[in-house]
């Protein structure tokens, strides 16, 4: 079975699990391998530690050994002047002094660039969610604050009213709310309804003034003709230089040579990650997101990036899923079914 469910995977006794290294296999259920692959993150997050604290201290004592030797060839010279050295020994000490101090500082860069390959090479296998920084500002909307309120509201699909009974409802601000109901329940139109695109055809509806961002599976939000670096510059609303544009998406896993590549060739999870860079380089968290089906189109690893993302959002969430572990894991409070 190849699944990105991770409930349906629970019932699994083996997971196998490839990569460019080739196939690992662990004896367990979904639940056991996540465990396992916490534990070897943590190993790896330790030995990181534990290079970079041996770099830290090999550039110091470069730094020490350097400046030592520079205090002995300088005292050395002074003693040489005293004592009425003749210039051509003058000048055969110095050479010898500089080319110690030009070995010292060899043997010293060979170790030091050796450690850092290693720490290159580690940092290379972390995970992606281990590699990227989100840092979400904040709504600016206080917690509570009514942003939507429906009274009794319908909408009519060739002269047949969508709801059975009107609906009532609210939604205040900083809610995490689940959007659910079969195919047809009239979810996407309750969406369009709360964004303003609609308009309810019976009933009152009030809507406070607000920002808010639609994503849907298929991150149409995404200009399939723009390039990823183009793409990141139409959310520049600060007027962020070039290379902070950059550092931006390299921060969502997007080097150098992904900045031409086109919107359109991007899979499901390169646009997901691609769409949370631009909400970060937006001057400010909309004060709404509203998500649907987002881990459609996501493996396992995107569904844990998006994941640690939206629990950084601290604004309102409206999220239609089927996934009930994805909903778990970002808090929902509150389930709105149709």
């Amino acid at each position: 079975m190849v699944s990105h469910d991770r409930k349906l995977l629970n019932f699994l006794n083996t997971i196998c699990e490839m990569s460019k290294d080739g196939i690992k296999v662990y004896g367990g259920n979904y639940e056991f391998y996540d465990q396992q692959k916490q534990i070897e993150n943590n190993a790896l997050n330790q030995d990181l530690q534990s290079k970079e604290k041996a770099l830290r201290k090999a550039k110091e004592k470069e730094r020490e050994t350097l400046e030592r030797q520079r205090k002995l060839d300088s005292r050395g010279k002074g003693k040489q002047e005293k004592s009425g050295v003749s210039r051509i020994m003058m000048n055969t000490l110095r050479n010898k002094a500089e080319n110690s101090t030009s070995k010292i500082k060899g043997l010293h860069a060979e170790k030091i660039g050796g450690i850092s390959q290693e720490l290159q090479d580690l940092r290379s296998t972390l995970p992606g969610i281990d590699k990227m920084k989100f840092g979400f500002n904040n709504s600016e909307l206080y917690h509570g604050k009514i942003l939507f309120t429906a009274t009794n509201i319908n909408f009519t699909y060739n002269t047949k009213p969508l709801w059975k009974h009107p609906l009532s409802l609210q939604i205040t601000s900083g809610e995490r709310i689940a959007l659910k109901g079969v195919n047809g329940s009239g979810k996407t139109t309750l969406i369009n309804l709360f964004l303003g695109t609609l308009e309810a055809q019976s009933g009152k509806v009030y809507r406070a003034e607000s920002t808010s961002v639609y994503i849907d599976q298929d991150y149409s939000l995404l200009d399939d003709k723009l390039n990823v670096y183009d793409q990141a510059q139409q959310f520049n609303a600060t007027a962020l230089l070039e290379h902070e544009i950059k550092i931006r998406l390299n921060r969502f896993l997007f080097g150098q040579d992904d900045w031409d590549k086109s919107c359109s060739v991007l899979s499901g999870g390169e646009k997901m990650r691609l769409m949370l860079c631009c909400l970060t380089i937006g001057n400010q968290a909309p004060d709404i997101i509203i998500l649907d089906e987002p881990t459609n189109n996501l493996d396992i690893q995107n569904i844990e990036i998006l994941t640690a993302a939206i629990n950084e959002y601290n604004g309102t969430l409206i999220v239609v899923s089927h996934d009930e572990l994805f909903l778990e894991q970002i808090n929902i409070i509150k389930t709105i079914e149709l």
